[in-house]
């Protein structure tokens, strides 16, 4: 059907269905191969071709005259502009109500020759978009009655569209009505109140027709935002005639007549009649709007919003995270167990330096006073003028009266009193005032714990400290890494300390010859000692015979090789740091001990003292026997290649073992040429009458240090195998090389080596020879 004039066509001649059909059909394959081809689609009516700029309409009202001013009624359709007054109403497919901008200002002949055709694309979307949001937003929903109404009315008509290209279309007031009068104040307040009642009833109609309404408004909006449809086949596809803009208008109320315009906040009463009228007429057209704005529809899917992408995105990232979280934590429970508290959990992940966050941190005193003390078994007598150590049972019961809050003990065993054997012995009297002393700390308020081997053989004493207040926790090491607990070490109110190879035994102070040393006044020091009671302590707790995977941060080590404290000792400036064995027992940080000696060993450029009970390049506890040779490698080399003078002195008695004196001998054969290693090995043994040959363990050099030109370590274990690799030891490393010594002043390492050479060229020290791996086992060799 051909129109009478290219820009005036009949609002009263409706299109056919069928050809409807065929026109939408056939603009919709030419905007298929226009996107295809890459540039805007050409309408098939002449009008349409430039572009939407080009639309004037003016509608002319059956019921009502133009204006001679030009300006046209509310809801007339859009022309490109900037302004916005006047709105034109476009039903969606479930019913919403969409309002575009209506110009005020004349506009040219073609845009297309003001603006380029990208730039025209912009502009329309900039004013549809924020009008559509808006009138989502706005517009009421149908009523229940009015249901028959929206199934007609879910679709715009296919109709003749007025148009002209030289009408300046001027806005409408807001509250102004279809003949051009303006509304009083109480009207409008009257329509407010009606917009209120009628959004209220409206609250019913069902979700899933909303959501369809706003995905066929995205796809439009979209269509524009993209240019991927031309502007002319939107606004044929969408158009709104004279028609429908007076049914819009007329929507009946059954409750009291009252309608919504648009947008707009007024309310219109209309006659029946009218309405009915108004049904007709737009449900003859409806068939024909449904067809082709379905297919329409169909061809542009719904695309969710930028906001549900952002959700979309977020879910995506954070779900993997959540589960490898959850996965994580049910990996960790399943290894290491559920944690028991927020300290356990951070020592299982080993985030130790956490701790120090919240952890008390007390004030560290570095002006310390050392003193190298030593027992001295009865009998054993120096020549006048031999340098002396103070004893070691005057030193416990000082540091017993200066405690002042705590007392913590790390024991081998505990017979402090001659009852373990079922006898009177003198010379138990210094180990009995130091059991005394300690069975008054608790009723004086001091608390006192003892970590001490398990199982013990002799609980008496144990059992009477308990009695009087004490904390007592048995340490099997042997279910744990098959060793015992063969540390000496004493911690007093985290000031003071004591460590040394004397056990908490009465012979260890008159019976034994032993060497240990006293810090006071030196809580750096001694807080550090108290991490390795601790440790002690907290495996004493554990029923399930087990260490944890990663040890606390409250037992994390204060000093170590690479990091020793910076104190001094009687005025004279050290470097000094703590070892532990075994490997396991060693917490962050803390250097081990046989690492310790090692490095103590390479350090020295003179010579290397050595005192120890056992010296065994061996396995010594277990079955098979095993070669150890590494602290015997590292005296070879130091003697043998270096030059440094090597000096092993070692014990003698009933339970030396006899492969031990053979070890040595391969040590001194190298001093012959042409090697002429300066190495040398002696025997000490320690005089013994019948009485005193009848207290077991007992008449024994059991001394464990070494001493070298520039420092001195101070241990627990003897140096085979099994003390360094299963049993619990500590050792306390001293470097005062190069510190300012003032008068009366000496260096710890000075007076050690004094003590070491007193004994060494003293009657009791004996050079090796063939038969001490007899004599001193006890053993006939075959």
């Amino acid at each position: 059907m051909e129109p009478e004039d290219l820009h005036y066509r009949s609002a009263e001649r409706l299109i056919g269905e069928e050809e409807n059909e065929k026109a939408a059909f056939e603009r919709k394959e030419d905007g298929e191969e226009q996107r295809k081809a890459g540039r805007a689609p050409l309408s098939r009516i002449p009008t349409f071709q430039s572009s939407v700029g080009r639309k004037r309409v003016t509608i002319q009202s059956a019921e009502s005259s133009p204006k001679t001013d030009g300006s046209v009624r509310q809801g007339q359709k859009e022309g490109a502009g900037p302004t916005e007054a006047g709105r034109v109403k476009m039903l969606g497919s479930g019913g919403r109500e969409t309002g575009l901008p209506v110009p005020s200002a004349r506009l040219h002949t073609s845009l297309a020759d003001v603006l380029p055709q990208g730039d025209i694309s912009g502009l329309t979307s900039s004013l549809l978009a924020p009008k559509m949001n808006q009138s989502l937003d706005q517009t009421p929903e149908i009523t229940e009655e009015s249901d028959q109404l929206d199934i007609s009315l879910k679709r715009p008509p296919l109709r003749n569209v007025y148009e002209t290209s030289d009408l300046v279309i001027e806005p409408v007031s807001e509250f102004e009505t279809a003949s051009g009068e303006t509304i009083s104040e109480d009207e409008q307040t009257s329509a407010r109140d009606a917009v209120v009642e009628d959004l209220s009833s409206g609250s019913s109609v069902d979700q899933r027709e909303a959501s369809d309404q706003a995905c066929e408004e995205d796809a439009l909006r979209e269509d524009f935002e993209e240019g991927g449809v031309s502007q002319s086949h939107w606004t044929e596809e969408n158009s709104v005639t004279v028609d429908d803009v007076k049914c819009e208008e007329r929507v009946p109320d059954e409750d009291d007549g009252s309608i919504l315009s648009g947008q707009d906040e007024t309310a219109k009463i209309q006659k029946p009649s009218e309405s009915k009228k108004c049904f007709k007429e737009t449900q003859q057209g409806s068939q024909t709007a449904d067809t082709s704005h379905t297919k329409h529809t169909e061809t542009k899917p719904c695309t969710p919003s930028k906001q549900t992408k952002g959700r979309s995105f977020s879910l995506f990232c954070l779900l993997p995270t959540i589960l490898l979280l959850l996965g994580g934590f049910a990996l960790h429970v399943w290894q290491y167990g559920v944690p028991k508290s927020v300290s356990h959990l951070m020592s299982q992940l080993e985030l130790h330096w956490l701790e120090s966050f919240w952890m008390p941190q007390e004030t560290c005193i570095s002006d310390c006073r050392l003193t190298l003390v030593e027992s001295l078994p009865e009998g054993l007598v120096f020549p006048s003028g031999s340098p002396h150590l103070p004893s070691i049972s005057d030193t416990w019961i000082n540091l017993l009266n200066k405690a002042n809050r705590s007392v913590h003990i790390g024991a081998f065993y505990f017979t402090l009193r001659d009852s373990d054997l079922g006898l009177t012995e003198p010379s138990s009297v210094l180990g009995k005032k130091v059991f005394n002393q300690l069975k008054q700390l608790e009723p004086n308020g001091v608390k006192l714990k003892i970590a001490v081997n398990a199982p013990q053989p002799y609980i008496a004493d144990t059992d009477e400290l308990v009695a009087t207040g004490a904390e007592v926790r048995g340490v099997d090491l042997q279910s744990i890494t098959g060793g015992i607990l063969h540390t000496k070490l004493w911690v007093v109110d985290k000031k003071h300390m004591y460590l040394g190879s004397a056990n908490m035994d009465w012979r260890s102070l008159t019976q034994v010859k032993e060497v240990g040393v006293s810090v006071e006044d030196c809580s750096c020091l001694a807080q550090d000692a108290s991490r390795i009671f601790d440790v002690y302590w907290d495996i004493g707790a554990q029923k399930n015979g087990s260490l944890p995977p990663f040890w606390p941060g409250r037992f994390s080590a204060l000093s170590s090789s690479k990091y020793p404290l910076a104190v001094k000792f009687n005025g004279v400036p050290a470097r000094v740091y703590l070892s532990s064995s075994p490997p396991p027992l060693s917490s962050y940080g803390r250097s081990d001990d046989l690492s310790s000696i090692l490095s103590v060993i390479a350090d020295a450029e003179q010579f290397i003292y050595v005192s120890v009970m056992d010296y065994l390049p061996m396995s010594q506890f277990t079955e098979p026997i095993r070669f150890w040779p590494v602290i015997d490698l590292a005296l070879r080399e130091a003697a043998c290649t270096r030059g440094v003078e090597v000096k092993l002195l070692v014990s003698c008695w009933s339970h030396s073992p006899g492969a031990m004196f053979v070890f040595l001998q391969s040590l001194s054969v190298l001093n012959k040429p042409p090697l002429s290693c300066n190495i040398h090995a002696k025997v000490f043994e320690v005089p013994s009458t019948r009485e005193q040959q009848r207290i077991p363990f007992a008449r024994v050099n059991h001394a464990k240090y070494m001493v070298t030109d520039r420092v001195v370590y101070i241990g627990t274990s003897n140096w085979s195998e099994n003390y360094f690799t299963q049993t619990a030891g500590v050792g306390l490393v001293v470097n005062q090389t190069g510190s300012a010594v003032g008068q009366g002043q000496q260096t710890i390492q000075s007076q050690m080596q004094k003590i070491f050479q007193r004994d060494w060229h003293s009657e009791y020290a004996q050079t090796l020879t063939d038969v001490h791996a007899e004599h001193c086992s006890g053993k006939k060799l075959t």
